[in-house]
């Protein structure tokens, strides 16, 4: 029988990390916002106020995070990282004010950033390019997997608790997170000589020299002029989908009218659909290239936002769960593909952390916007528009990427 190669595990333990990191880390946001924003007496300026802090502190170590994981390697920053996000998450428990509830988001995010730009970079440097985009995509997948998780666990607790529900739903996931940490840190190695294995699907050439130093990363990024479009276009993905996402749930049961528990349904079904949607797009990018696999996947999450917009009924909503759901994370999931294109494996998280940072700053500004145009205008609607027309932005601009080799 043949053996598998550690690659393979190298990539399911990246799907427990962006599981833990971005799938509880972050996208668990959404499903405890109606009754965290009740419990503290917020209004939704505040929540999306709340929202950006956790995505300036993801910003402030993403792009940080990749260029110590190419210095000190993946699996300790990743370790440290999760670490952070567990104590974090838990704490967020104990918010008694906005300030508090905001700073504790804003370390998770920082936790979020300096983990997962390093782990969906991991794949370049264990897989050829032929294979890193099905491997990327394996990764990305635990998001998908978070959001089920959210979606299906977070209801019952919130509700079972009652009023301070919300507080005993941070408190689990909080400990879940800093419990697995260790698991995935046994796990993990930062390349395959580690192994004593060469790359999976046949060793390519490692751009960057043989010894990496802050310096000479940042400066061997900075050089690459396809790094820069990847970024413009990473942009449009961190503005738009997160506006989704951020209210989904918020949208659902206090403006339409859905029940929590229906809601916290429709978002797992979300959550279940996006979990090989990384596996499904990062193989397409690797036919088509990451230029046309973009353009199609931002077309895709166009069409999600504007049906939850405009088609206002339940079969509606769960039709653009779906539509999203088998799009959600293709754009990171290229992107990160990409990245190791431009600038070979061992830089990789560097490259995938520099476009983090437009990415980022995209993140950072949707839910502010969205929530003050909710409370200027009653409604999530508009907002949900303006996601729909950032993100065909995104497919225009998907066309200056660099043509497939």
């Amino acid at each position: 029988m043949k053996k598998i190669h550690y690659a393979w595990i190298i990539a399911f333990t990246g799907t427990l990390v962006t599981i833990l990191a971005h799938g509880l880390g972050r996208m668990s946001y959404s499903v405890i916002l109606p009754s965290m924003k009740d419990g503290l007496s917020l209004n939704y300026t505040q929540i999306g106020l709340i929202g950006t802090g956790n995505f300036i502190g993801y910003l402030s170590l993403a792009i940080i995070g990749g260029f110590l994981a190419a210095r000190f390697g993946v699996r300790r920053v990743v370790f440290i990282s999760l670490i952070i996000i567990g104590v974090a998450l838990f704490l967020t428990g104990f918010s008694d004010s906005f300030l508090f509830a905001f700073m504790m988001r804003l370390f998770a995010g920082a936790g979020n950033g300096s983990s997962y730009v390093p782990i969906m970079a991991l794949p370049a440097a264990w897989f050829a390019a032929k294979k890193r985009g099905l491997a990327t995509g394996i990764v990305s997948g635990g998001i998908g997997v978070g959001l089920f998780l959210s979606g299906v666990i977070i209801p019952p607790v919130i509700t079972y608790f009652g009023h301070n529900g919300w507080r005993y739903a941070w408190f689990f996931m909080g400990i879940a997170v800093f419990v697995l940490a260790f698991v995935c840190y046994i796990f993990l190695r930062n390349n395959p000589k580690e192994k004593g294995l060469s790359m999976y699907g046949g060793d390519e050439e490692q751009k960057g020299g043989v010894k990496v130093t802050l310096f000479s990363a940042w400066k061997n990024i900075i050089r690459e002029a396809e790094i820069w479009k990847l970024g413009c276009v990473y942009f449009m993905y961190g503005f738009s989908y997160i506006i989704y996402l951020t209210f989904f749930v918020a949208y659902l049961t206090k403006e339409i009218g859905i029940s929590a528990s229906t809601s916290g349904v429709i978002f797992a079904v979300m959550g279940v659909f996006s979990i090989f949607c990384g596996v499904v797009w990062g193989g397409i990018s690797d036919i088509l290239g990451r230029r046309y696999g973009s353009m199609l996947a931002y077309v895709t999450l166009a069409i999600s936002y504007l049906i939850f917009a405009f088609y206002k009924v339940e079969a509606g909503f769960y039709l653009s769960a779906f539509v999203f759901g088998i799009s959600a994370f293709s754009i990171p999931t290229i992107m990160a593909a990409a990245a190791g294109d431009a600038v070979g494996g061992r830089l990789a998280p560097a490259g995938l952390g520099f476009i983090t940072l437009f990415f980022g700053i995209g993140q950072a500004l949707g839910p502010a916007i969205a929530g003050w145009i909710k409370d200027s205008t009653g409604t999530f609607t508009n907002a949900f528009v303006l996601s729909a027309v950032v993100s065909l932005v995104g497919a225009v601009g998907s066309l200056i990427l660099r043509k497939k080799s």
